[in-house]
């Protein structure tokens, strides 16, 4: 039951209209409940304030579940010539529309959590920015029953359905074998490497210039003192599931135990940034942004490049998420307790 359709209803008091307004939405639901005999799911917008209310509207109105969520209202494009993209008529005017895949992801998956802590075994079926196996685990551990594939699917065509079912199995199975408890889904421990290359012994200089020639001494003077080579970890025969495998209803709903309100967080119990210097390519993105946006708790070296953490560090992940590098930058628990962060001046009280 579409009560979200952003292109052109909401002008008319319909789709989108009517899926923002709650009295709307249970009267409707009412409505068709009382006219038909089979399970009826009702499609929410995300363009509301809170979509909670909008879903408990449609379970009282009698839906059998609701789907989150449908398109993200948005504007495409300005074209260099100034005028937006896509165009239509001989005025070139453009509107409003969806906007739709994986780039309302991080919107969808708010969604389906919201609702599925609000409303515990009332179904949801997924969509928005679903594009792998990995992802739709993603929106089941969220809450959702069901997924629904859409613009993956038009991005490519509909063989992707057995490559997600197989990417389902596949991470039950995983998760079923305790050897492989540090693995993120199908991806191993990343290795410390450069250009892809495993790196080493730990040696603390950079990868360019003169450090490099350095480095590439110390590492062959090391490699001739080993009296034996390095010989692979076997690793025949395959692990074995530890476990009972998971089934899909066993996980649905699992990560919503974790996901809360703010003021529920615990913010004594920081993280701090390690930086692995054998996987850094010396690129300062990581101070530039603690620097401009954090709490400048990143030194950057200036003949070597190399940056170091401070104290005043309070993890906020912010160079973590600029690190071009995967896991060159690692979170981990302060190790000398609780630190209030350094926010400059201290606030001076006038007496009145």
């Amino acid at each position: 039951l579409n009560l979200s359709c952003p292109h052109g209803m909401g002008e008319k008091g319909m789709g989108l209209a009517c899926g923002q307004n709650p009295k709307m939405v249970t009267d409707i639901c009412k409505w068709v409940r009382s006219a038909i005999k089979v399970p009826f799911f009702a499609k929410l917008t995300p363009n509301v304030t809170e979509i909670v209310d909008i879903a408990r509207a449609a379970k009282v109105g009698g839906a059998d579940g609701v789907t989150a969520t449908n398109t993200v209202s948005g504007l495409m494009s300005i074209q260099g010539d100034g005028y937006a993209w896509p165009r239509v008529g001989k005025d070139l005017r453009t509107t409003y529309g969806g906007v739709s895949g994986n780039t309302i992801r991080p919107m969808a998956l708010r969604a389906v959590s919201a609702i599925g802590k609000a409303l515990p075994g009332f179904p949801i079926l997924a969509t928005g920015g679903i594009d792998s196996g990995d992802v739709g685990l993603q929106f089941l551990y969220a809450g959702a029953s069901g997924l629904q594939v859409c613009s993956a699917i038009q991005n490519q065509d509909f063989t992707l359905i057995d490559d997600y079912v197989t990417g389902l199995k596949t991470l039950l199975y995983l998760h079923s074998i305790k050897e492989l408890a540090s693995w993120q889904n199908q991806s191993p421990p990343t290795v410390a490497h450069q250009l892809g290359k495993p790196v080493g012994e730990k040696i603390s200089l950079p990868f360019f210039g003169n450090y490099k020639t350095q480095r590439e001494r110390i590492q062959n003077e090391n490699q001739s003192k080993r009296t034996t080579p390095d010989i692979p970890q076997d690793c025949r025969p395959s692990y074995k599931p530890s476990m009972e495998v998971q089934k899909l209803s066993d996980i649905v709903g699992s990560s919503l135990k974790s996901i809360t309100s703010y003021r529920e967080l615990n913010n004594k119990e920081q993280v701090v940034a390690v930086i692995d210097e054998d996987m850094c390519i010396n690129c300062g993105k990581c101070y530039m942004v603690c620097n401009d946006s954090g709490y400048q708790a990143i030194d950057f070296n200036a003949e070597t490049h190399i940056p170091e953490v401070t104290d005043d560090c309070t993890g906020c992940n912010l160079c973590l998420s600029v690190c071009p590098i995967i896991d060159c930058i690692q979170m981990v628990p302060r190790s000398d307790g609780f630190k209030p962060p350094n926010r400059g001046i201290e606030p001076v009280v006038i007496a009145a």
